[in-house]
């Protein structure tokens, strides 16, 4: 269970993706997520599918790889959409003890799993292809105009990306226990 998680891991390469500044990667995913939440119909994902294969195929990054990142992540996925299925009001396709699946849900549900999956596959995307070590200094380097308005910079993106950290140490350690 522990080697399907990708967030956190970073695989070194000499790609594309993998050289560009990692100051570029934060503002493209948090550009690339508040985008996500500005889709309005089904056609236009055509275009983040584009984006998103065409950053996984200059990293090199195998999609078999990626897509393994989202298995621990299924059960809330799955939760997420069943509880906007029934929670959303509209018209009723079909009832069960008291609770209602309506047109709208349905639609919903679409466009909400289809976020999480693209969300989850951008952030790895960046942590699979920037050391934990220049997410860290980079992050701090873009918060730095914070520090003005009494923003710990340096606090904030140490504790950003300690998880990332530590996940990459669990693995590498779970790999030396596995290879001895």
């Amino acid at each position: 269970m522990i080697k399907d998680i990708t967030i956190g891991q970073y695989i070194p390469g000499d790609t594309a993706v993998h050289n560009l500044d990692p100051r570029i990667k934060i503002i493209i995913t948090f550009v690339f997520i508040t985008l996500l939440f500005f889709v309005g119909n089904y056609f236009s994902y055509l275009y983040i599918v584009a984006f998103m294969g065409l950053a996984i195929g200059l990293s090199k990054i195998s999609l078999k790889f990626i897509a393994r990142g989202l298995k621990p992540l299924i059960v809330i996925i799955v939760l997420t959409v069943v509880l906007n299925a029934f929670m959303t009001q509209g018209e009723v396709i079909y009832r069960i003890w008291g609770l209602s699946i309506t047109k709208e849900g349905l639609y919903q549900v679409g466009f909400m799993g289809q976020r999480l999956i693209f969300i989850i596959t951008g952030a790895s995307l960046v942590t699979l292809t920037t050391s934990p070590i220049s997410l860290t200094y980079r992050i701090d380097k873009l918060l730095n105009p914070f520090k003005r308005i009494v923003v710990a910079a340096n606090e904030l993106a140490m504790i950003m990306t300690i998880p990332l950290i530590f996940i990459t140490t669990i693995l590498e350690d779970t790999d030396n226990i596995m290879k001895t």
